[in-house]
């Protein structure tokens, strides 16, 4: 899955700019949903970045160091059973984050041109919630609670540890790119995948993203 990874310049920090935050503001997985009245848990309410702050992230050890540059290899949610290998994507035709193939309900992608997990910067995984045979990699990621725990392990072997801070829904409309993507001058990691409102004919109409900073590497 993904990449190769044999071999790999483990130095090679990817860029991460300005067009890549544009791009991005875009984000769109999943285009077809579960049809059930309940459907995935939410964390709230639809919400606006001007709406609700996230709340105060917590304070890594003052000796956790930031990580090289590695590609992720797995991700890890205990809390929500989450259990799943990662593989590369990139962007997709559309300027969007691109997501892993939608048949294999229990894997997730890796932005490979942004920010490593444990570098610091702003990571980015993604995964579908459902597909159309049901539940998927992230269908329950709506009720990660902050203080739970998310585990990324790296094609270096390393383990970088992010404790939740908050959890929120976007309107694809109205997704703040620059709040969920931006640089805190921490390690950290965001888990996004679709939420809000879902109909046939438009498929979901929000996206659920988990901020997260890492407070451990193993």
């Amino acid at each position: 899955m993904g990449l190769d990874h044999t071999g790999f310049d483990w130095r090679r920090r990817p860029p991460w700019g300005a067009l890549a935050l544009v791009m991005l503001t875009g984000l769109a997985m999943v285009r077809n949903g579960v049809d059930d009245q309940l459907g995935p848990p939410q964390p709230a309410a639809l919400a606006t970045p001007s709406e609700r702050g996230v709340a105060a992230a917590p304070t890594p050890p003052a000796s956790l160091q930031t990580l090289a540059y590695a590609p992720a290899s797995r991700i890890r949610i205990e809390a929500v059973n989450v259990d799943a290998p990662i593989m590369d994507v990139g962007l997709d035709k559309e300027g969007w984050i691109d997501a892993p193939p939608a048949q294999d309900p229990n894997l997730a992608g890796w932005y490979q041109n942004g920010i490593s997990p444990g570098q610091r910067g702003t990571a980015v995984v993604v995964g579908h919630v459902d597909n159309e045979s049901g539940p998927a990699v992230f269908y329950r990621l709506g009720s990660v609670k902050r203080g739970q725990l998310v585990e990324v392990t790296r094609y270096d072997g390393r383990v970088a540890v992010f404790e939740v801070y908050g959890i929120e829904v976007f309107s694809k409309q109205d997704f703040p790119g620059v709040r969920v993507y931006g640089d805190t001058g921490h390690a950290e990691l965001r888990v996004i995948t679709c939420g809000g409102g879902y109909s046939k004919a438009g498929g979901y109409d929000g996206n659920v993203v988990v901020f997260a900073r890492m407070v451990q590497a193993r």
